[in-house]
């Protein structure tokens, strides 16, 4: 038995199973049992709701309150179908707009398309609540939201619907998660030998019998997986709902979370959530089921493979100014838009007499938002600049590391329990919606949690509520996931014989990890960098509930700008944001050869 336990314990392998699993369950499961604990357990401010009731004793109203009460409808249920109504069209319209996007790019002999590849994922470095400022510039009204847009200075009147509201929404989202379904769809084309296509064509089959009988059946699982992350991802997203929908009454589900959080209300927030996070689990057993039932097919094998492309030939023009228009709606007019505003006085007036730098470089008017300072000359700008770029960098670094050992972990035992123990507990951060596992983790760390050991108080969780160690820690385990999956996308490619010739030669677990597996894995460590640096350098709604005044980052104070009416510095912030992540993503494209593909 000694030996057997040392054996376990000396064994790298094991050694690093057991520390993820300690790590995972600490920071993962542990806060969700603790969620689902919460909604079961009357808290001490809602005793007097209760007839009889006792603090901390076992209880059945918050989630009778939010199923079968007076309160139900607009609490859950309408949210609830607003944003599985959003969800959905945004999954469809992404994976249509994707999906044709990734086969002119993979399949066809379309012109530029060292140039496409770039721009059609710009969208991903733009957040999307920066789309959404972009959208109410164009189409908003003076009866809603104060200054006119473009389409009203123009002397056309929008209906209201067309600026707020659903429509607006799913517009937004889709023009912002088409990349998701782009980026993975794309790649399963490329991994399709065009062999099988040509052996259709000879057999005398049309272009539209080989794509919905050949090709479509082998990109399936890409589209499946394109739907649930694009699904999970606009259920619970914050920030587009929040800017087009709040001012108009429209509540979506994370809306609504946000609303509970602010009126304090924890345990309605967290059985909130557990449904959100139930409906995701749902979706992806769905998912698995419908892969699981169809047929394998085999479309890599040993001869290699070509992958020969299709000939637009008369299209090619009309294909060229469609994807054209197309990016220009998506990436080119938000962000001129977002520019332009940064140097209008007066909001809705485009004359030239309304250009101005005071947004910029003024040191502040009286009639000017009280006195505020341009971007460049206020201080409050430069703290959360250095808040952002601490947060991004320290996360990013935290996150890939992580990602890369969980990774090894994974792609060492995917034939053993461990390692499908590891994957599974990796993967539980990307089911729970952002802003509810930044209430979790606020309920969790908001106070010292203690227990009694041998007669000693011993601290299990510390306080850290408004401390930067908190939004290092929160964004590090949420993007978990992500930062996993290029892990294990990275080490799958590398041989086990390589570090086995390295044992031999008498070489540590650590020597081998940085002298063979980390040189070989630089190249998808910088692309999982750069996808957790992208999703950061944009995060709202993880932080929103979660900074202080002293660790706010860039996206919050963007936030704050807009809703205090000041989208002149809003727009300023977003611009320097968008640039930061293209300068970044552009270097280490560049020196680093990242591909921010290997993190889906």
């Amino acid at each position: 038995m000694a030996n057997r336990i040392h054996n376990l314990v000396s064994e790298p392998y094991n050694l690093l199973v057991t520390l993820a699993v300690i790590f995972l369950g600490c920071l993962v499961v542990w806060p969700l049992l603790q969620m689902i604990f919460a909604t079961l357990h009357l808290s001490s401010s809602d005793v007097r709701r209760v007839p009889g009731g006792i603090a901390g004793e076992w209880t059945s109203y918050y989630w009778n309150r939010l199923l079968n009460s007076n309160v139900s409808r607009n609490m859950l249920y309408r949210p609830l179908v607003h944003s599985l109504m959003i969800a959905g069209f945004v999954s469809v319209f992404s994976i249509l707009i994707g999906g044709v996007v990734a086969w002119l790019m993979v399949r066809s002999d379309l012109p530029f398309k060292s140039f496409f590849s770039l721009a059609v994922i710009i969208p991903y470095m733009i957040p999307s609540w920066c789309k959404s400022m972009a959208w109410l510039a164009v189409f908003k009204t003076n009866r809603i939201g104060g200054a006119a847009g473009f389409i009203s200075f123009l002397g056309l009147e929008p209906p209201d619907w067309l600026a707020y509201g659903p429509v607006a929404i799913i517009c937004v989202l889709t023009i912002h998660y088409y990349a998701y379904a782009y980026l993975l769809i794309s790649a399963s084309l490329r991994s399709i030998n065009s062999e099988l296509e040509e052996m259709g064509e000879i057999k005398g089959a049309g272009k539209f019998f080989m794509l919905s009988k050949i090709t479509f059946p082998l990109v399936l699982p890409a589209i499946l997986s394109s739907f649930i992350l694009i699904f999970s991802k606009a259920i619970g997203t914050f920030g587009v709902p929040a800017f087009l929908g709040l001012k108009v009454g429209y509540y979506t589900i994370s809306t609504m979370l946000y609303a509970s959080i602010r009126q304090q209300q924890t345990a309605i927030t967290f059985a909130i959530s557990l449904i959100l996070i139930s409906i995701a689990a749902i979706v992806i057993f769905l998912n698995q089921l419908a892969i699981g039932s169809r047929r394998s097919y085999t479309t890599i094998g040993g001869k290699g493979g070509r992958s020969n492309v299709i000939p637009l030939r008369t299209a090619k023009p009309f294909i060229v100014i469609i994807l054209l228009a197309f990016l220009g709606i998506a990436v080119i007019l938000p962000i001129m838009i977002l520019i332009l505003q940064t140097f209008m006085l007066r909001l809705g007036d485009y004359s030239l007499s309304n250009l101005t730098l005071h947004f910029w470089i003024s040191e502040g008017h009286p009639d000017i938002y009280n006195n505020y300072s341009g971007i460049l000359r206020n201080p409050v700008f430069y703290q959360t600049l250095w808040n952002s770029i601490k947060l991004v960098f320290a996360a990013s670094f935290l996150a890939t590391i992580c990602g890369q050992l969980s990774g090894y972990i994974i792609s060492r035992g995917r034939n053993l329990k461990s390692g499908k123990l590891v994957e599974q507990l990796v993967f539980i951060p990307y089911l729970i919606p952002s802003i509810a596992f930044g209430a979790m983790y606020l309920s969790m760390f908001a106070a010292a949690k203690t227990f009694t050991f041998a007669g000693q108080a011993v601290t299990f969780f510390p306080s850290l509520y408004g401390t930067f160690t908190l939004l290092v820690l929160v964004t590090v385990v949420k993007n978990l996931p992500f930062s996993s999956r290029a892990g294990a996308a990275n080490m799958l490619q590398i041989g086990k014989e390589l570090e086995e010739a390295a044992h031999i030669q008498g070489a540590g677990f650590i020597q081998r990890f940085m002298r063979v597996v980390f040189p070989l894995s630089k190249n998808g460590f910088m692309s999982g960098f750069m996808l957790i640096f992208m999703a950061v350098m944009k995060e709202l709604d993880l932080l929103v509930i979660l900074v202080s005044p002293a660790t706010q980052t860039l996206p919050i104070l963007a936030y704050s700008y807009s809703g205090n009416g000041m989208e002149q510095f809003a727009d300023a912030i977003a611009i320097i944001m968008f640039l930061v992540v293209f300068l970044i993503y552009f270097i280490a494209n560049k020196f680093f050869d990242a591909d921010i593909s290997k993190g889906f």
